[in-house]
C-alpha cells in the first residue's frame, strides 16, 4: 500500500482526486494534508481523521514524514513549480496537478531534478480517460477513418461573466483546458513538426489572461489537428471531429464524469460516468469492399481513478509512467510557444 500526502484541500481535491481512492483503499492510503486552512472543509476533514489522516498547515509536516510514498500537488497553478520543485529536493516522489509549471523551462527543470535523485514525476493528465477520449482512440486504433487528415477537437462553455481583469498567464485557457487537450494530442501524435496559434481574451478586452484560444498542429501526411476553446458559445460544437481518407467520425457530447461528481454521483455507482445512446459518437466510413457504413459507437466508460492505477503500477510494479518526460517537455514546448508572442504567429518546433 502506498501513503500519499496532499498539498491542498480545495474543491479539486475533493471532486477529482479523493472520490476514487475510496474504490482503491488497497492500494492507497492517505496519510496527511496540508491545507492553508483548517476546518474549511468539515466533514470531508473528519471522514478523513476517522481513517488515520494527519491534517496540518505546514509543508514541512509531510517533507519530515520518511513514511510518505507520494505527494500530490493541488494547489493554485501558479504555485505548481515552486512546490513540486521543493518537495522534489526533499527526495519525494511528486504528482502534480495540471499545468505542472508556467513554461517549458520550468517543466524541464523538474523532470531534470527527478532524473537527478531518481525520483516519480508526473503531471494529473486525468482527461486521458475521459470517456469522449478513450473512444477517439479506439476509433483511431481501429482503423475505420484511413489515413487522418483533420481532427478538431473542442472544449467550450458559455460563461460570459467570468472574464478575469487582472492574473498570469497561466491563469489562462491555454494554460487551464488547452493543457487537457494538447496532452491528449500527443498521447495519440506525439511531437508536431510546427503549430500556429490564435490566443485571445474575448470577454475583457483589456485582460492579460487568455479565454479564447485556437491552436493548430501540423504533423507529417498531411494531417492536422486543432483544439479551440471559448467561454461564450451558446450554441454546442462537436467535441470531436476526425476526418480521414476512408471516414468521419463526430461526437457532441463531453465525458459525464465530470457532471456526475457535481451532482453527487460518485465512483462505483452504477450510473457513474455511463454515456446515454443519444450521445454517442457517430461514424461513416467505406470499408475495405467500397461498402458505405453508417452506424454510432458505444462510448467507452471514462474514469479518472486510472491515473491512480498508473501511478501504482509505476511505484510498484515499476511500469512505465502514464506521461512520459518526453510526453511533459513536448506538452510544455507547445503550451509556451503560444504565449511567446502576442497576436496570431507560427511556430517550428526542432
Amino acid at each position: 500500500m502506498l501513503n500519499i500526502a496532499y498539498v491542498g484541500f480545495g474543491k479539486s481535491t475533493n471532486r477529482y482526486h479523493l472520490p476514487y481512492l475510496k474504490l482503491r483503499q488497497d492500494k492507497f492510503h492517505v496519510s496527511r494534508v496540508v491545507t492553508p486552512t483548517l476546518g474549511k472543509r468539515p466533514a470531508e476533514q473528519s471522514e478523513l481523521e476517522a481513517t488515520g489522516t494527519v491534517f496540518s498547515t505546514d509543508i514541512d509536516d509531510i517533507i519530515e514524514d520518511e513514511t510518505i510514498d507520494l505527494v500530490v500537488v493541488v494547489t493554485p497553478s501558479a504555485s505548481h513549480y515552486q512546490v513540486t520543485k521543493r518537495l522534489l529536493l526533499a527526495g519525494k516522489n511528486v504528482m502534480v496537478d495540471k499545468p505542472m509549471a508556467a513554461s517549458d523551462i520550468e517543466a524541464r527543470d523538474l523532470v531534470n531534478i527527478a532524473y537527478d535523485k531518481k525520483l516519480f514525476l508526473m503531471p494529473f493528465q486525468s482527461r486521458r480517460f475521459d470517456s469522449d477520449f478513450l473512444t477517439v482512440q479506439r476509433v483511431i486504433q481501429n482503423g475505420y477513418l484511413g489515413r487522418l487528415v483533420d481532427l478538431e477537437v473542442h472544449m467550450d462553455h458559455y460563461r460570459p461573466n467570468d472574464g478575469q481583469l487582472n492574473g498570469n498567464e497561466i491563469d489562462g485557457s491555454l494554460f487551464g483546458h488547452g493543457v487537457h487537450l494538447v496532452d491528449q494530442i500527443v498521447s495519440l501524435f506525439g511531437a508536431p513538426n510546427s503549430a500556429t496559434y490564435d490566443i485571445r481574451s474575448t470577454r475583457l478586452l483589456n485582460s492579460p489572461v487568455d479565454d479564447q484560444i485556437e491552436v493548430n498542429l501540423f504533423y507529417p501526411q498531411a494531417f492536422k489537428a486543432t483544439i479551440q476553446t471559448t467561454e461564450l458559445a451558446t450554441i454546442q460544437y462537436p467535441k470531436w471531429q476526425l476526418r480521414g481518407t476512408q471516414g468521419t467520425f463526430i461526437k457532441y457530447e463531453v465525458d459525464e464524469q465530470e457532471n456526475d461528481l457535481k451532482t453527487g454521483i460518485m465512483p462505483g455507482d452504477a450510473r457513474f460516468g455511463v454515456d446515454t445512446p443519444q450521445n454517442y459518437g457517430h461514424l461513416v466510413y467505406y470499408n475495405q469492399s467500397g461498402d458505405r457504413i453508417d452506424k454510432y459507437i458505444p462510448s467507452i466508460q471514462g474514469d479518472y481513478g486510472r491515473v491512480y492505477d498508473s501511478v501504482y503500477n509505476t511505484l510498484v510494479k515499476g511500469m512505465p509512467k502514464l506521461v512520459s518526460d518526453e510526453n511533459m517537455i513536448t506538452v510544455m514546448k507547445i503550451l509556451s510557444a503560444g504565449l511567446k508572442e502576442k497576436g496570431p504567429h507560427v511556430v517550428k518546433f526542432s
